[in-house]
C-alpha cells in the first residue's frame, strides 16, 4: 500500500520539470511560433493589396468589366465572413497551427495560379481561394497568441499586426517594380507573392508537429482536456450558439465591422478624394501609403499598450477621434493639409490591431477564443460588405465627397460607442 501510495506523488508536471530536453523543447517551440506567426501575417494582405497598381493591365488583358472589377473589392470581405466560420471546427479536429499551414499553403497554391488565368471567371475564383486561406489564418491567429503567449496576448498581437501592415504596404509598392522587373509582365508581378506566401508553410507544418500548445495537456485524473472541450460540437455557454447571447462577443462583432468598413474605404477611395481636390495622382498615392505604413510601429505599441491594461474602451475612444478629425480635415478642405489627414486617419485605422487584441483579452481560454474570434470577425466582416459601396453610391449621386464623409462619420461614432462596450473588462466563454 505504502508503496501504491508514493508512485502517483510523482505528477506529470514535476517530471516535465526535470526534463531539460524537454524544456529546452518548449524554448524552441516559443521562438518558432514567433517567426511562424511574423511570417504568415505578412502573407495575410499582398493577396489585396498587390492587385490594386496592376489591376488597369489586369482587367485590359483578361478583359474584365468595370462591374467584375468592382466585385473584387467585395470577395475579400465575403471570403473572410464566409469561410472563417469554418475554422473553430477544423482547429479543434486537427489543432490550430495544421489549419495555418494549411491556410498558408492554399493562399500560395491561390496567388501562384491567379495571374495565369485566361479569364475573368476563373481569376475571380482563384482569388477566392487565396483569400479563403486567408480567412482560416486570420481567425486562428489570436488562438495561437493565446495558447503559445498567454501572458504577452498584446505584446504579440501587436507584433504580428506589424508585420501584416508591413506586407500590405510593401506588397502595394513593390508589385509594379517586380513587374519591370520581368519585363513589364503583370502577371509575374502578381505570381511573386505567392512564392513569399508559400516560405511561411514550413514553420507552420513544424509547429503542427509540437503539439504541446495545440493539444491541452492531460490531468491527473484522466485523459481529457483540461483547458478546452473535446473535438465536436460545443454546446453551453461558451459555444458557437453562446456568442450570439453575450453582448460583449456583438459589440466586438460591430466593432471590428465598423473599423473593416472604414479600412476598405480608406483602401478604395481615399485616393480619389484627394485626386478630386487637386491633389497630383503621385502625391495621392503616397498620401495612401502613409495610411498603411503607420501602422507599422504603431500596430505593436498600441497592442501591447492595451494588453497590459484591464479596460481598453480609452483607447477606442481616442482611436474613434482621430478618425473623426481626418474625416472633418477632408470635409472642410481636403487639400489644405493632405499629410495631416492622412496621419489622422492611419492612426484611427489602428483600431484593427486593438480589435484583435481585445479578442484574444476577452476570450476566457483558447477554446473561446476561437469561438469569439470566428464569430467577432465573420459578422464583422458581413457588416463591413455594404460600406464601400454606400459610399461610392453617395459619391456618385452626390457628385462630391462631404455627404459620403458626413456618413463615414456617423459610422465612426457608432464605431466608438462599440468600442467603449468592447473595451469593458468581460471574459466571454
Amino acid at each position: 500500500m505504502i508503496i501504491r501510495r508514493k508512485v502517483p506523488a510523482r505528477s506529470a508536471r514535476s517530471a516535465r520539470r526535470r526534463d531539460p530536453a524537454r524544456a529546452g523543447a518548449r524554448a524552441g517551440g516559443r521562438g518558432l511560433a514567433v517567426a511562424a506567426l511574423l511570417l504568415v501575417a505578412f502573407n495575410l494582405r499582398p493577396a489585396v493589396t498587390s492587385l490594386g497598381p496592376v489591376l488597369a493591365e489586369a482587367r485590359s488583358a483578361l478583359g474584365m468589366s468595370g462591374a467584375a472589377a468592382g466585385l473584387l473589392t467585395s470577395v475579400p470581405a465575403l471570403c473572410f465572413a464566409l469561410v472563417g466560420v469554418a475554422a473553430p471546427r477544423l482547429s479543434r479536429r486537427y489543432g490550430p497551427s495544421a489549419v495555418v499551414a494549411a491556410g498558408t499553403a492554399v493562399v500560395a497554391v491561390g496567388l501562384v495560379l491567379r495571374p495565369l488565368a485566361g479569364g475573368t471567371l476563373l481569376f475571380l475564383a482563384l482569388s477566392a481561394l487565396a483569400l479563403a486561406g486567408i480567412a482560416v489564418a486570420n481567425v486562428l491567429l489570436p488562438v495561437v497568441v493565446k495558447q503559445r503567449f498567454p501572458g504577452q496576448v498584446g505584446r504579440m498581437t501587436g507584433l504580428y499586426s506589424m508585420a501584416l501592415n508591413l506586407g500590405a504596404a510593401v506588397a502595394a509598392a513593390a508589385t509594379v517594380p517586380l513587374s519591370g522587373a520581368f519585363g513589364g509582365q503583370w502577371r509575374w508581378g502578381l505570381g511573386a507573392w505567392g512564392v513569399v506566401a508559400a516560405l511561411a508553410v514550413p514553420p507552420w507544418i513544424v509547429l503542427a508537429r509540437l503539439r504541446t500548445a495545440d493539444r491541452p495537456p492531460r490531468t491527473a485524473s484522466g485523459p481529457g482536456p483540461a483547458s478546452a472541450p473535446p473535438p465536436g460540437p460545443a454546446s453551453g455557454p461558451g459555444s458557437g450558439a453562446g456568442m450570439t447571447r453575450s453582448p460583449t462577443a456583438w459589440a466586438l462583432a460591430a466593432y471590428f465591422g465598423l473599423q473593416a468598413g472604414a479600412a476598405y474605404v480608406v483602401i478604395g477611395w481615399l485616393p480619389q478624394m484627394y485626386r478630386d481636390a487637386g491633389v497630383p495622382a503621385g502625391r495621392a498615392g503616397l498620401l495612401f501609403a502613409v495610411t498603411s505604413l503607420l501602422g507599422v510601429p504603431l500596430s505593436f505599441a498600441l497592442s501591447a499598450l492595451a494588453g497590459r491594461l484591464r479596460r481598453q474602451s480609452g483607447i477606442a475612444v481616442a482611436l474613434g477621434v482621430f478618425g473623426l478629425a481626418g474625416y472633418a480635415g477632408l470635409w472642410a478642405a481636403p487639400a489644405a493639409a493632405p499629410w495631416v489627414w492622412a496621419v489622422l486617419l492611419g492612426v484611427a485605422n489602428c483600431s484593427f490591431p486593438l480589435a484583435l487584441t481585445m479578442i484574444g483579452l476577452r476570450g476566457r481560454n483558447s477554446a473561446s477564443v476561437v469561438r469569439l474570434s470566428a464569430f467577432a470577425q465573420s459578422t464583422g466582416y458581413l457588416l463591413s460588405i455594404p460600406v464601400p459601396f454606400l459610399v461610392g453610391a453617395l459619391y456618385e449621386r452626390t457628385d462630391g465627397w462631404r455627404v459620403p464623409l458626413v456618413f463615414l462619420a456617423v459610422l465612426m461614432v457608432a464605431q466608438l460607442a462599440a468600442g467603449v462596450l468592447a473595451g469593458r473588462d468581460r471574459s466571454v466563454g
